[in-house]
């Protein structure tokens, strides 16, 4: 047995599950949905409570299933999308390098999660249960285009007026948002009650 795509589904889709988590409740540090509202803001990504749970339920989601191996391609897109619009609205500006806050992480995840979807997720997976352990390039493609085309429709509704009642885009995790962290700036200390 090969567990090398195991060992990745495994790293991968739980470093995912706990970004989601972070954003969506506030565990391991995170700023929980409120401070992830304020990003969202600061990025000009409205309005910001749909998109805040987006970022939240795609990272979780996507990355359980990927963990287990199900439904690999669509797992892997929802995180490709992820991946996507955080170069777009955090780190293109900062350049390619993770210690400068760019986009080398975030390009290291895709190639890795392509890389999944072409090869399968391996023997010890959902999918290989139900009798599809491998997916083939043109599954990695359409998921790499299906990752970019959510990214790109999230960028593109982000861009309209904010709406009545949107969280205020200042706080601990706007300006991280914003700031020169390098990774996930949800992973600041937010002031929680």
């Amino acid at each position: 047995m090969k567990i090398g795509r195991l060992v990745a589904r495994t790293v991968i889709g739980g470093l995912f599950i706990g970004h989601g988590t972070q954003k969506l409740f506030g565990w391991f540090g995170g700023p929980g949905l409120e401070g992830t509202e304020q990003m969202m803001g600061a990025l000009d990504m409205r309005p910001t409570r749909p998109n805040a749970l987006a970022a939240g339920i795609s990272e979780t989601a996507g990355g359980a299933l990927l963990v287990a191996g199900a439904a690999t391609p669509l797992a892997a897109s929802s995180l490709i999308g992820t991946m996507l619009t955080a170069i777009r609205k955090v780190h293109q500006p900062k350049g390619v390098w993770a210690a400068q806050g760019g986009w080398e992480y975030n390009a290291v995840l895709i190639a890795a999660l392509v890389a999944l979807i072409d090869t399968g997720p391996g023997e010890l997976s959902v999918d290989a249960a139900l009798g599809r352990d491998e997916w083939g390039s043109g599954w990695a493609l359409g998921g790499l285009a299906l990752g970019a085309a959510a990214s790109a429709a999230a960028v593109a509704m982000g861009r309209r007026a904010p709406a009545p009642g949107d969280a205020a885009s200042a706080g601990p995790a706007a300006d991280a948002a914003l700031g020169e962290t390098a990774g996930d700036p949800t992973t600041v200390e937010t002031d929680k009650p």
